[in-house]
């Protein structure tokens, strides 16, 4: 499964320098508003420095890393939900992503015009919350124009969806995020279908200057007084640091580089693996020859689903998985040395694949 993430935020924020320092793809930055047409895709690797200390163990061809797709949408506005700014189509862009990076700004920059005059990180989350907001009751409302039709004619799950879905209203109306809704597995379902742009996991990513990446600054400490706790994660990082980091091809540089800073590591690769962990993601493992490979599936997910992670095949023809586990391979040194030992076990369908897990799957189709 891929994992996609949106980096979503108001115009000149240091969105599109994120995305830069995260990608394989790479766009144009600018300090006018809204000048980008379309939303940026592109892949980043997700960091896991266990997939190269396995080739040590396992010569290979190659090393493949799991990936997640991030897509750069312009900023939004307030009315963007109308038209404004670059209007409203880029919502729907946000609909299709599994989870959220929103920028902030915190920095002060007088070359870097903030598009409501004053740097405010508090009133940018606001904005957006609102203009999400907006767009997610127009869905739901639109649905309980449907439902009515349906529940004329006595339909009883119809009619248990409007009200499930009038509290969802009520709630919008209110300037709450659906995510804060309390209600049951059950009456969720009523909403799925929605892909609700308040009911995504949220990451906040404070945007601050070179001198307090490390430290923060006061912008920061009025973010994480004004987010509740349940509200999301947040990361401090300096968008313009990264991208001069994300330059550098040597890696003896980079290092370097982060140690002059005082980082042990690039901001971005926290951030990705955050966003990985924010949607309860794991990781197992290939090995062989040909190559080593990183897998993600859900946290939970049984060995035939693994299966399918890998091909559609394998998990249809699914027979049975043969499990070592990482910390097992790297200290026996072979999957020889972990039959040997009893570290290798043969498991069947009902096996919960745990992070690190190295599978090999007998399939026949």
């Amino acid at each position: 499964m891929a994992l996609k993430c949106g980096i979503i935020g108001v115009a000149n924020v240091g969105k599109s320098t994120l995305f830069n320092c995260m990608s394989n793809t790479k766009v144009e930055t600018s300090s006018f508003a809204f000048t980008s047409n379309k939303s940026n895709v592109g892949m980043v690797n997700v960091p896991d420095p266990r997939l190269y200390r396995l080739k040590d163990f396992q010569p290979t061809e190659k090393v493949i890393p799991a990936t997640v797709e991030i897509v750069d949408i312009p900023g939004l506005t307030k009315g963007a939900n109308q038209g404004e700014g670059v209007g409203n189509k880029f919502l729907s862009d946000i609909r299709n992503t599994d989870a959220l990076i929103q920028v902030l700004r915190c920095f002060d920059d007088e070359q870097l015009p903030h598009i409501d005059g004053s740097v405010d990180p508090v009133r940018d989350i606001e904005t957006i919350n609102l203009e999400l907001q907006i767009k997610d009751l127009e869905s739901v409302e639109k649905k309980m124009e449907r439902l009515a039709r349906v529940a004329k004619t006595g339909d009883k799950d119809a009619r248990r969806g409007i009200e499930v879905l009038a509290q969802y209203k009520d709630h919008l109306e209110d300037f709450q995020n659906a995510s804060t809704l309390e209600l049951s597995e059950t009456d969720k379902k009523h909403v799925e279908d929605l892909s609700l742009l308040t009911n995504k996991p949220m990451m906040f990513v404070c945007n601050v200057e070179d001198e307090a990446a490390i430290t923060g600054n006061s912008y920061v400490e009025k973010v994480k007084a004004y987010l509740p706790e349940e509200a999301g994660e947040v990361l401090v990082l300096a968008a313009r640091l990264e991208s001069e980091i994300a330059e550098l091809e040597d890696e003896e540089d980079r290092k370097e580089f982060l140690t002059d800073a005082g980082l042990d590591e690039p901001g971005v690769s926290k951030l990705v693996r955050s966003a990985y962990s924010m949607l309860d993601l794991i990781s197992f493992f290939t090995v062989g020859p040909k190559e080593i490979r990183a897998w993600t599936i859900h946290k939970g997910a049984m060995a035939p689903q693994a299966a399918g992670a890998i091909h559609s095949d394998l998990q249809r023809g699914f027979i049975r998985a043969e499990v070592m586990k990482y910390e097992d391979f790297i200290t026996l040194g072979s999957e020889q040395a972990c039959k040997d030992k009893g570290k290798l076990s043969v498991e069947g369908k009902n096996y919960v694949v745990g992070e690190a897990d190295i599978l090999h799957i007998r399939f026949n189709v």
